[in-house]
């Protein structure tokens, strides 16, 4: 018998060089949400990857960047934090773009976690033409000497995640699985709900509103004598002009949120649901130490 392994990865870089749709793809399903919006990855969410020789456990965090609020450097902080547990970071560029002085930083910032090891990830591949790929790679394999392993790869096509997989586990310590064969995520249901709403409120909206978003999940609840399954939330905002925005022309943007999301919720909870969303305002929660305690960050 050949020994099993099993530990953490998580995925850092710039933020919007796709972290979370890498850890859909590797889970092989949807636990982490995804959206065109940088700092769209709120919490370390935990994705679960069962391979013939172990047991990848893929701790997807914000992005890093620059806080601008009180919520941004809770999010800064918890990256700091993963950072300082897991077994591999895996350093994350998009092959579409050139390395930039962000990319610099946040490579040179790995040499502050001397416990995990390095890999670097070119990603998108399937997005950027051959001559991209190359030179990407060329550029991401000078940004540290200690890289234990240089991938290009594509979450959408599936390109070379198996590749992926395997280097990832045979640099992890041996030991048994974590978590049992079919958990996919140690997210509990109220949180992947929330979650799944917030992505769908996040779905065409602008400039500054996205950041103002949060939802909290009241009560989920079966009804008696039906399949049908009852969410209470709220989506939380900072203005009233934000609230009029979520809502729109009378409710018809709320009512796409409410399509969007009960689509991603009825595969959570197994059946039909009814989803009640209630808007609405907690002046600067961004801002606010009081406000954030109450919205769990």
């Amino acid at each position: 018998m050949t020994d099993t392994r099993s530990g953490f990865v998580t995925f850092v870089g710039r933020p919007n060089v796709g972290k979370s749709t890498l850890t859909n793809a590797l889970v092989g399903e949807k636990v982490a949400i995804t959206s065109d919006k940088p700092q769209t990855t709120r919490r370390a969410i935990r994705g679960i990857v069962n391979r013939p020789g172990g047991q990848l456990v893929v701790v997807d965090t914000p992005g890093i960047h620059r806080p601008r609020t009180l919520l941004g450097q809770r999010l800064n902080d918890l990256v700091e934090q993963v950072l300082g547990d897991v077994d591999v970071i895996a350093f994350c560029a998009p092959a579409t773009e050139k390395v930039g002085p962000g990319d610099r930083r946040i490579a040179e910032s790995l040499s502050g976690y001397p416990r995990a090891k390095k890999v670097a990830l070119v990603t998108k591949t399937d997005a950027a033409t051959r001559d991209q790929i190359t030179e990407r790679l060329i550029e991401v394999d000078a940004l540290r000497e200690d890289w234990a392993a240089v991938i290009p790869l594509s979450a959408v096509t599936n390109d070379q995640l198996d590749v992926l997989s395997d280097e990832l586990l045979a640099l992890m310590p041996i030991g048994p699985a974590l978590y049992e064969d079919d958990v996919v995520t140690d997210e509990a249901l109220d949180d992947r709900i929330a979650e799944i709403i917030r992505e769908a409120a996040l779905h065409g909206v602008r400039d500054e509103l996205p950041h103002s978003i949060a939802v909290t999940v009241d009560d989920v609840a079966k009804r008696e004598d039906s399949d049908l399954t009852d969410v209470w939330a709220n989506i939380v905002v900072e203005r009233d002009s934000q609230k009029a925005i979520i809502i729109g022309k009378k409710g018809s943007r709320l009512a796409d949120v409410g399509a969007r999301a009960r689509a991603g919720i009825e595969p959570l909870v197994g059946g039909r649901v009814y989803l009640s969303i209630h808007v609405r305002v907690a002046k600067e929660w961004q801002r606010d130490p009081k406000q954030l305690g109450r919205l769990g960050f």
